[in-house]
């Protein structure tokens, strides 16, 4: 693994860092010297969990609530975080709504809350991020996107939506931020069963990529890592994601083991 020239910079927030690959990337931050500032908005109890473990490895974690449908939440959340930790130098927006909806079943429910948690969210605590002023650490923004933004779809529609938005806000504020922060993304792939799959149903899915396997969490934190190490990187997107994103299998039949 390449070392992280940013290992020593301070504090890292990353959303939705009580399960899945927000967990793991807190841990993998934390091993390199990181401080983190874990979030979470409903599962309290994971949260702690992987704070627990963070300071179980001799690293320094704080947990922090925060709806990411509501605009002041999210506009508190990283001047809680200074107050408490100091200022953050690495926003990780892992959190995400991923729920089936397609243009004739999608409500306006299932937009605001796709658009609420997967881009409003993200694009307000970068927002945040520079109100805290110039800093003399670099500063990184890495949001968590999918390779569906490369691979569309007519399935799973606002989350796409959101996610393709998410992509463009990347290179966007990348351009804008520069050269005080980069903002990167990494692209995952079929990487854990999502809460409507079997086992077998992941299975179908990860078989029908051009690697045939699925993505390991570990991965997904080196990618964030390598990002991290690479200060001449900014406006890039890193998909790891056994090749889904080629689209090598009729993209139908990826989709329906989904359902």
């Amino acid at each position: 693994m390449t070392k992280n020239n940013n290992r020593d910079s301070g504090i890292a927030l990353v959303t939705g860092a009580g399960s899945r690959i927000g967990r793991e990337v807190a841990l993998g931050l934390s091993r390199l010297g990181w401080s983190v500032a874990i979030h979470y908005s409903q599962s309290h109890k994971n949260a702690q969990v992987t704070a627990n473990d963070i300071r179980e490895l001799g690293g320094e974690a704080e947990i922090f609530c925060a709806d990411l449908r509501d605009e002041k939440e999210v506009k508190s959340l990283i001047p809680n975080i200074c107050d408490k930790l100091g200022n953050v130098t690495c926003l990780i927006n892992n959190a995400s709504v991923f729920e089936q909806d397609n243009i004739e079943t999608a409500s306006l429910d299932s937009w605001l809350s796709h658009m609420q948690v997967n881009l409003q969210a993200p694009f307000f605590l970068s927002q945040a991020m520079v109100v805290q002023g110039k800093l003399a650490e670099r500063k990184n923004i890495i949001n968590i996107i999918d390779q569906r933004v490369l691979n569309l779809t007519p399935f799973f529609s606002s989350y796409t939506i959101s996610k393709s938005a998410l992509w463009t806000l990347t290179q966007t504020l990348a351009m804008s931020l520069a050269p005080e922060i980069r903002v990167n993304a990494v692209s995952p792939g079929p990487t854990l069963p999502s809460s409507r799959q079997d086992p077998e149903q992941f299975k179908q899915q990860y078989l029908a990529t051009p690697l045939k396997k699925s993505v390991a969490p570990s991965e997904i934190v080196d990618a964030v890592l390598f990002i991290l190490a690479t200060p001449s990187m900014t406006g890039q997107m890193i998909t790891i994601d056994s090749g889904q994103h080629l689209g090598w299998s009729i993209p139908e039949t990826n989709e329906k083991s989904e359902e």
